[in-house]
């Protein structure tokens, strides 16, 4: 539970190698003692991307977003431990290659499976263990990506409105609960996932989404663009006819 001066002192991150969700960690206020799990498909993976947290325990535990199965057994062995979890950062993903997915379907299901179904499964039980401990924090990494489709990475782009508009509405069902919800939509990230590709206008580092996620969580703030500036961009282009969005470049 956070102390009074709202230092954390349980996070559990879904996807324990994400570059965004290990940033985001680096910026939190975390107690003394605090402990940090990192759920991920390899645990030794997640063990070897943690940062340095003086007085802080780090575990892994497995968790793989493509077994839908994992993610009731992960909330269960949490529950069993008997500590009120405080901050949820739900990051697990994965890119995943456009042509590919247009020429063999199992690899859009991977993305699917991965970036949306993967999550829904593990986030409703979580949900359900917050809503009875009666506080709690859910931060669910979105993607602008995701408000409308592109010719370039709709299947990506379908994964995370799915995931998007979950986000929304189990914020809406978790009202009075004492459980918050952030949805957080970056554009596109400069990092191991996006390496070799163009950088365009408006792009981010992982060190400036953790930045403002962090000052985010501290708010309370329900839904954050990262850069803010891609907020009226988007706004705008959700507006905007069919055949123009399509001579949209990207």
């Amino acid at each position: 539970m956070k102390d009074a001066l709202g230092g954390l002192q349980h996070v559990l991150i879904l996807g324990g190698t994400s570059e965004l969700a290990l940033a985001t960690l680096r910026e939190l206020d975390l107690r003394p003692g605090a402990r940090v799990v990192l759920a991920g498909r390899d645990p030794e993976a997640c063990a070897a991307a943690a940062p340095p947290l003086p007085g802080v325990a780090v575990v892994t535990k497995r968790w793989d977003a493509r077994d839908p199965g994992s993610g009731a057994a992960l909330v269960d062995e949490i529950v069993a431990e008997g500590q009120d979890l405080d901050l949820v950062l739900a990051a697990a993903g994965i890119l995943g290659d456009q042509e590919q997915a247009e020429k063999d379907a199992t690899v859009a299901v991977e993305v699917l499976q991965t970036n949306l179904v993967g999550l829904v499964a593990v986030l409703l039980p979580l949900a359900s263990a917050l809503r009875d401990q009666g506080h709690g924090h859910v931060v669910v990494f979105s993607s602008v990506a995701g408000l409308r489709g592109r010719r370039s990475n709709y299947v990506y782009g379908a994964s995370k409105a799915g995931l998007d508009a979950f986000a929304e509405g189990l914020s809406a069902a978790l009202q009075g609960s004492g459980v918050t919800v952030t949805v957080v939509r970056p554009g596109f990230v400069t990092g191991r996932m996006t390496e070799g590709m163009p950088t365009p206008p408006m792009s981010s580092t992982p060190q400036a989404v953790g930045t403002a996620v962090a000052a985010a969580i501290r708010r309370g703030s329900e839904v954050v663009y990262v850069p803010p500036s891609l907020k009226p961009v988007f706004g705008a282009l959700r507006l905007l006819p069919r055949p123009l969005f399509r001579k949209v470049p990207g």
